[in-house]
């Protein structure tokens, strides 16, 4: 469990230290202008790749997937260390967000092969939210440090060395499970991608119309629109055919299934915003440092972990465990409608009070979407359906923050972040009435 925590941990940094010194990096590299691409292309490729690399899972195994992912992500952060132009930093930023769809999709997984039992599981999910949440907190320190004291191109460093500890152990430690009714089954390598095509055209239509890219006209962001429902039902098509689907719709047939996907990508809508648009609040509007900003936002990091540990102790006993989803759905939409009342003249409490709410709702989000998300399906389901909570919660940080960035676009930060927060507290009303229609109680 070390080097599963070690790989959750990777991710982590892998998102939040590149995002620390790339102004500066893409500065002196000259390229401002393809600045949108390296985070860009980084979520394009693990978005598309977190399903496959979950049902991949489900046929061949978890620790073959986690070694190889630790050595992708590894190599990509060298290759962006030693990037000479911007077009080799956002290729090697393509490969790590593959190798980052892989560790999505087999980390948050591999802990159902160990601990079946879903209440001894809980506990080692928390750890694993926790490892997560401190981890995304020391990265922009980590990545800035480094970045000041030896450079930009040392910040990548951190990576591979971590990647080396994390694969020591789970080669030496982790068992090589694998099902046997399903050994020798075909990979459905046109259900694949199909995936791929689906979610990318998804996220770039998206980015045509309110993104990164919406000078360009409008009339692409429909076609590739058009193309994803294309795509979309034509992977619905294939996969009800083939014998070993690479996404096996019946992980979708339950009602249970369905409320949990629609949780996760509202969750991830709120989410994303609080983090990327909060920090933008606190330091252009309401003239915060960088540091202190940074210091405001530790009880959102802080209350993530401490959220998800009091949901592990509740759970185990709890007869209907979706009540905690109904908790932490009300403890967000309460820490939201503090946020909206923030102004420049706010006392810092009152700004650590708002950060804190949302962090605890949080931790009583994340975990249990997971959780809940491997408990009512078969186990050698559990990767693909984990994986999906995955790619709708990613899913869901893509469309929330690309709205309220269009918001900002064409207001201001304050305007623009407060109707973020006013659809943010909707949508935590929404998570509560989802959250009554999962019933768990047959699956503990």
């Amino acid at each position: 469990m070390s080097g599963v925590a070690g790989t959750v941990a990777i991710v982590a940094f892998d998102a939040t230290i590149v995002s620390t010194v790339l102004p500066k990096v893409a500065h002196q590299l000259g390229g401002m202008s393809l600045y949108a691409w390296v985070g860009t292309g980084y979520f394009l490729a693990n978005a598309m790749t977190i399903m496959i690399f979950g049902r991949l899972g489900d046929l061949h195994g978890r620790k073959p997937l986690i070694l190889w992912s630790l050595f992708i992500v590894g190599l990509g952060s060298i290759l962006s260390a030693l990037s000479q132009t911007m077009p080799q930093l956002i290729s090697a930023r393509v490969l790590q967000g593959v190798g980052a769809g892989m560790m999505v999709a087999t980390a948050f997984t591999a802990i159902a092969d160990i601990f079946p039992n879903p209440r001894q599981r809980v506990r080692w999910l928390v750890m694993l939210s926790i490892t997560f949440a401190v981890a995304s907190g020391l990265g922009p320190i980590i990545g800035g440090v480094t970045e000041q004291f030896f450079g930009w191109r040392a910040s990548f460093a951190v990576i591979p060395l971590t990647c080396g500890l994390a694969a020591y152990l789970i080669a030496k430690y982790f068992p090589h499970i694998k099902p046997d009714q399903l050994k020798g089954a075909r990979i459905d390598w046109l259900g694949a991608l199909l995936i791929m095509l689906t979610i990318a055209l998804l996220l770039l239509s998206l980015e045509v119309f309110v993104g990164h890219f919406s000078s360009i006209r409008p009339i692409w962001g429909l076609v590739l629109f058009l193309g994803c429902c294309l795509s979309g039902w034509l992977l619905f098509q294939i996969e009800r055919r083939v014998a070993m689907p690479i996404f096996p719709l019946h992980v979708l047939q339950t009602s249970q299934a369905q409320w949990l996907n629609i949780a996760a990508l509202l969750c991830g809508a709120v989410m994303f915003t609080l983090i990327f648009y909060i920090p933008l609040l606190l330091q252009n509007t309401f003239h915060y440092s960088p540091i202190s900003a940074g210091l405001l936002m530790t009880p959102l990091v802080a209350g993530i972990p401490l959220g998800s540990i009091l949901s592990g102790r509740m759970f185990a006993r709890m007869h209907h465990p979706q009540r905690l989803m109904v908790g932490g759905s009300a403890v967000l939409g309460l820490g939201c409608l503090v946020a909206l009342t923030l102004t420049e003249t706010s006392a810092m409490y009152w700004i650590i009070l708002a950060t804190a709410l949302c962090g605890a709702g949080l931790g009583f989000m994340l975990p249990n979407l997971t959780l809940f998300s491997q408990m009512i399906v078969r186990q050698q389901d559990v990767g693909v359906s984990s994986a999906l909570i995955q790619t709708s919660r990613a899913l869901g940080s893509a469309i929330g923050t690309a709205l309220v960035g269009m918001a900002i676009a064409q207001t201001s930060v304050m305007i623009g972040l407060r109707v973020g927060l006013i659809f943010s507290v909707m949508i935590c009303a929404m998570l509560i009435l989802i959250s009554m229609r999962i019933k768990m109680s047959d699956y503990t």
